[in-house]
């Protein structure tokens, strides 16, 4: 399953991320691409600041993982740009985060390739001029009903 969505402003990237924050299970894992500055970061705010994150929301870029405890759900943003090597992963506690019950969202992926498990959701954010294009991709039966749900949701 694939869905387009036009995101003609940060606002509406945050709430992309907030209405996934709705219909992702726990143990979700989704993959965010995109170059700099495409969104991945304003995506992964509005899905935290949905699931009740009141602080702030930065981008894991010189840290490779924020954690997250909300209420009982546990998220785990990483940003892997910085990563010099896949294996590094399992140093940084990835293996810890894969018990079916963290949400993990993964900004550039491709760095972490062989190490990282297959995703369930794949979101690519790309720039359409001043706005961006969104593009969500299911990679498992966990990911197609997550995005059946988005879909569900949308609708009148």
């Amino acid at each position: 399953m694939l869905l387009e969505r036009f995101l003609d402003s940060a606002a509406a990237t945050e709430q992309l991320g907030a209405s996934l924050a709705a219909v992702l299970t726990p143990g979700c894992i989704v993959y965010l691409h995109g170059d700099l500055g495409a969104g991945k970061t304003t995506l992964a705010r509005g899905l935290l600041r949905a699931l009740g994150h009141q602080g702030k929301v930065k981008s894991p870029t010189f840290t490779l993982v924020e954690p997250y405890k909300i209420a009982d759900q546990r998220l785990f943003h990483w940003d892997l740009y910085r990563l010099d090597d896949p294996e590094e992963l399992d140093y940084l506690g990835l293996r810890d985060q894969l018990d079916g019950e963290a949400l993990l969202l993964i900004e550039w992926p491709e760095r972490g390739q062989g190490e990282l498990p297959t995703p369930d959701i794949e979101i690519t954010l790309s720039y359409a001029g001043e706005s961006r294009q969104g593009q969500l991709a299911a990679c498992s039966t966990i990911g197609e009903a997550v995005l059946t749900a988005l879909v569900m949701q949308s609708e009148p």
